[in-house]
């Protein structure tokens, strides 16, 4: 299928085909990165701009990664180095890079529905990297891919995800993508930490931890989400790991061959144990490296429908 999406803004308005297509595509493109000279000239003449309002390492870098691994052109901005720290409203700063004629702007930022406003106001692609608490969708993509390299298919498998619902974008938007491919999403945490009515995503919530990850198929663990609490939601961080932390005495009421996942920063031996992080089911650098395949192949994607645009006004 041809894919003819401007933006990347959340899983809910993406298709099964369209994520078959981005991890088929993300799948050729990780060819790239295993050749002895990681580098195409499939995007040059392109330029990305990467507006990072939050604090980022993973996403970021690998966006960056990305577009040069293309031969686009590059460039990275933060909230505090940039004009805002100054009063300029988002909106005026994306219009002025607006003004400079790049094609994709890759866009985290604390306020949820950021990137979904700036997509309707400009015309360069927006990607969104993460909004507030509400959407991760290229976090969702890779682990999408992760999963289906390791597993084959997602139709039908147990994924368990357990730690801080409320405040996790990654939550949500593996909620819709898992659900989407077919498989059956369990959540878990603490009661102040799963929002109301998130089963209307199409996830169930357990009872406990342990529920949860019985006869799971693949487990995912949350980083407790400390800067967007607003009030503590739990009494210690010792008590928070022997409940919801994952151990290898968790880890095997689960299938044999289950995956253990996490996106990242891990804070062991809070949400997860050492060893288990390290151990031989973890796929948590797996997701890193399929990040910048995922990354890869959105911004081919998304750059073909601008191209193909340009042509049919021409």
């Amino acid at each position: 299928m041809e894919f003819t999406k401007k933006d990347i803004l959340d899983m809910e308005s993406l298709s099964v085909d369209e994520i078959a297509l981005i991890l088929n595509t993300a799948k050729r493109m990780k060819e790239v990165s295993e050749r002895p000279v990681k580098k195409v000239p499939t995007l040059r003449g392109k330029t990305v701009v990467l507006f990072f309002y939050e604090p980022s390492t993973r996403t970021r870098i690998s966006f960056d990664i990305a577009a040069k691994r293309l031969s686009a052109d590059s460039l990275s901005i933060s909230g505090s180095s940039s004009s805002m720290v100054k009063g300029e409203t988002l909106t005026d700063t994306v219009r002025n890079l607006e003004a400079m004629s790049p094609d994709v702007i890759v866009l985290r930022h604390s306020s949820a529905g950021a990137p979904h406003m700036l997509a309707r106001l400009v015309k360069p692609s927006i990607i969104n990297a993460g909004d507030g608490m509400h959407a991760h969708p290229t976090q969702s993509l890779l682990d999408l891919m992760t999963v289906m390299e390791n597993k084959g298919s997602i139709n039908g498998l147990r994924i368990a995800i357990i730690g801080d619902i409320s405040h996790s974008r990654v939550a949500r938007s593996n909620i819709v993508g898992f659900t989407k491919m077919g498989a059956k999403v369990v959540l878990a945490g603490p009661l102040t930490m799963i929002p109301k009515g998130i089963e209307a995503l199409g996830a169930s919530v357990a009872d406990n931890a342990d529920d949860a990850v019985c006869g799971a198929d693949v487990i995912m663990m949350l980083r407790i989400q400390k800067e967007r609490q607003k009030s503590n939601l739990f009494p210690t961080e010792r008590e928070y790991s022997k409940v919801y932390g994952l151990t290898k005495k968790r880890v095997k009421r689960a299938g044999s061959d289950v995956l253990i996942m996490h996106p990242g920063p891990v804070n062991r031996g809070v949400e997860i144990a050492p060893e288990v992080a390290d151990g031989p089911y973890s796929i948590i650098l797996d997701q890193v490296t399929n990040g910048v395949a995922i990354r890869m192949a959105i911004l081919y994607l998304i750059t073909s429908v601008s191209d193909s645009r340009r042509h049919a006004e021409c």
